[in-house]
């Protein structure tokens, strides 16, 4: 019979964590992966010498979860500017960040974004978070929470930074334009924002997973991919996973760790709310901008919610003298031509020529995170049954990784390992 001490059903973020933390703990723990790579919702292809992760995704190393697990040195990462150049009326101004990039501070003044009314109140929207996150945890736990729209709404937060910057920039992080995300939720994204640099990991988004697979291989468990999981069992004395096309896997515990449209049908719980996001990539065949920053359109004019030349920041995606092009639209708002004629308004360039590499429809790019903020979900969900994810905890890359450990350390508990 194949028996372990635990199975983990999933190898994305979450379920990698998890399998390494028990098999650093002496436990014998093999990851059944239904796909034929590790990663989940990182996963990264090479598309006639591009380099395409499936969706735009940036990697934060602010993240304590990342500080702690991750080797970022060893990732390459390329970082992005803090900082976002924005199409208005009258063109391009850009918004940097002004410690970080002290040089472009004229022309943030410049942008006509400022206005010192807003200013103020989106500091006393964002200080209280960045000075104390754990006070605005305790406190959307508590009930003082609401949707990001309607906090804004109070705070007086309505001028032109609102518009024509933070909605568009944060629909294409949320995967949702009508502000109603946790505001709490949003504050601890805007202070990781504030003391991190995000960037792109030199070999793609899907070398996070791979780097994390490597420590759990190191420490011991057993990764075998292509394993689809059909339903799990309890016997007397230990659950049952049954695999497609395959023998039953045995273990004391079983941890469900795949992806939130796939959580339900495995492990006896609710399934999640997702958000879904949708990213053009395009070749070009020169660089429609010097700039490295995220481009945003202000004036609304079509579905693109940011835009920019990966390649710029991250030469390793794109084959010499070749340029990768990034269009990140809420999902199943955007034709070809629509994402064309505004990156044209945007960067005034001809993008006809351009040609399109592939479309990704990330349908559940992100858990939905709804008022109140539930920063954490109970590990165990049945008899020898645990559940791991993103959605459980946090959207993001930091909720993932940090309900792994939480559900391995509640597993080790049980099983008195």
């Amino acid at each position: 019979m194949d028996r372990h001490d635990v199975i983990v059903l999933g190898a994305g973020l979450a379920g990698l964590r998890a399998a390494t933390r028990l098999a650093t703990s002496g436990l014998d723990v093999v990851i059944l992966e239904a796909e034929d790579a590790v990663g989940g919702r990182q996963r990264t292809d090479a598309v006639d010498g591009f380099l395409l992760d499936r969706g735009f995704q940036v990697l934060n190393p602010a993240y304590p979860a990342v500080r702690r697990w991750v080797d970022v040195d060893a990732l390459g990462l390329r970082s992005f500017p803090i900082g976002v150049r924005v199409r208005r009326e009258h063109g391009l101004v850009e918004l940097a960040h002004p410690t970080r990039h002290p040089s472009r501070l004229r022309a943030t003044l410049a942008s006509g974004l400022l206005d010192p009314r807003e200013l103020a109140a989106l500091a006393a929207w964002a200080a209280p978070p960045i000075a104390a996150p754990r006070h605005t945890i305790h406190a959307a736990r508590d009930g003082d929470d609401a949707r990001l729209a309607e906090e804004w709404d109070r705070l007086g937060v309505d001028g032109p930074l609102r518009r024509e910057v933070l909605e568009p920039f944060l629909a294409g992080v949320l995967a949702e334009g009508t502000g109603a995300t946790s505001d709490a939720f949003v504050r601890l994204l805007v202070r990781m924002f504030a003391l991190g640099r995000p960037g792109l990991p030199a070999g793609g988004i899907q070398a996070l997973p791979e780097q994390l697979a490597a420590s759990a291989q190191d420490a011991g468990a057993e990764v075998r991919l292509g394993h689809r999981a059909e339903g799990i069992a309890i016997d007397s004395d230990a659950a049952r996973v049954d695999v497609v096309g395959g023998d039953p896997v045995h273990a004391d515990a079983v941890i469900v760790a795949v992806g939130p449209e796939h959580v339900a049908s495995l492990a006896d719980v609710r399934a999640p709310a997702t958000r879904g996001l949708q990213t053009w990539w395009l070749d070009a065949p020169a660089s429609p901008t010097r700039s490295r920053m995220l481009h945003l359109d202000g004036t609304r004019s079509g579905p693109v919610l940011h835009a920019a030349v990966v390649s710029g920041t991250a030469p390793t995606y794109a084959p010499r003298g070749r340029f990768l092009v990034e269009a990140t639209c809420l999902l199943g708002s955007a034709t070809e031509a629509d994402v064309r004629a505004q990156l044209r308004l945007v960067w005034g360039a001809e993008v006809e020529t351009w040609r399109l590499l592939r479309r990704d429809d990330v349908r559940h790019a992100l858990p939905a995170q709804a008022p109140p903020l539930r920063t954490t979900t109970r590990a165990r969900v049945g008899e020898r049954t645990y559940v791991a994810g993103d959605h459980r905890d946090t959207a993001s890359i930091q909720g993932a990784l940090a309900s792994g450990d939480r559900v391995a350390r509640r597993v080790l508990a049980d099983l008195d390992a």
